[in-house]
């Protein structure tokens, strides 16, 4: 693994790379998404601002799951480049579309459907950092054909391979790779359906519902692999973040359908 990058006298973190990539891909996708839909917006400003937005919420989220080490000495763990919470982006993110929403005069709906296809995409390429870096984010033990090892991650596998009772060269499911593949299929499910929404009557909010059930569903399962602690009704944390994501999704939808579609404000 290689947690950071070596070029000349510059060093960069692989994760942090990763999320750069992510951001650019998601500007593109979401300039592409304001045009063919006919909205004039700064795309580079929405995709820089709720990008920070969302690395701060997950940062934050991810420090306040433990307080009372975050509290015990919170300088060091605040500037931290490790230790990041896929809900906490969501809300971080969502704060600042909202705000954003506002500022530029377009319906919140909208703006949400909008920077759904992009999320997922840059959400996925993020994972690809994860994976890069060994920060932890893999799975049980597995014997089968793909899985890896992390020897030598910022969070390697040796000591938590004995642990879990294997041997210390065990080999570990690589969920950052299923969790790449999985958004890029949801990217591409909630392109489609924005393309089919701009030519029926359908509500602002369709893509977003869609987003939120789809994420939902396919972070619940590969938590299900994963080596996070059970806390509520021996659900993880982000497993059950996904089931209000889930429940929030079909609420979500179910309001879009009955609600005329707004319109965007000179």
């Amino acid at each position: 693994m290689y947690p950071f990058i070596h070029i000349g006298p510059l060093t960069l973190g692989s994760y942090g790379l990763m999320v750069a990539i992510g951001l650019i891909c998601g500007f593109f996708i979401l300039r592409a998404d304001f045009a063919r839909r006919g909205v004039s917006a700064d795309a580079e400003a929405i995709i820089g601002i709720t990008g920070l937005a969302g690395l701060a919420g997950s940062r934050l989220y991810h420090l306040l799951e433990s307080p009372a080490e975050f509290f015990a000495d919170p300088w060091p763990q605040l500037f931290s480049t490790m230790g990041f919470a896929f809900v906490g982006a969501i809300i971080g993110g969502f704060i600042a579309l909202v705000i954003l929403a506002k500022r530029f005069r377009i319906p919140m709906l909208l703006m949400l459907d909008v920077a759904s296809p992009a999320a997922a995409m840059g959400y996925g390429i993020g994972r690809i950092g994860c994976l890069i870096s060994g920060d932890g984010d893999y799975g049980m033990p597995t014997k089968l054909p793909w899985g890896m090892a992390f020897p030598n991650g910022i969070v390697p596998t040796t000591q938590s391979c004995v642990e879990w009772g294997a041997a210390s060269d065990c080999r570990v499911h690589p969920t950052p790779i299923y969790e790449f593949l999985v958004a890029i299929l949801i990217f591409w499910i909630l392109w489609r359906i924005g393309a089919r929404a701009l030519k029926t009557p359908a509500s602002n909010g369709i893509v977003f519902a869609a987003y939120l059930v789809l994420t939902g569903i396919a972070r619940f399962l590969v938590e299900m692999i994963r080596i996070n602690p059970r806390s509520f009704y021996g659900l993880t944390n982000a497993q059950a973040a996904s089931v209000v994501s889930v429940v929030a999704g079909v609420a979500l939808f179910i309001y879009s359908r009955k609600t005329p579609r707004q319109k965007i404000r000179a």
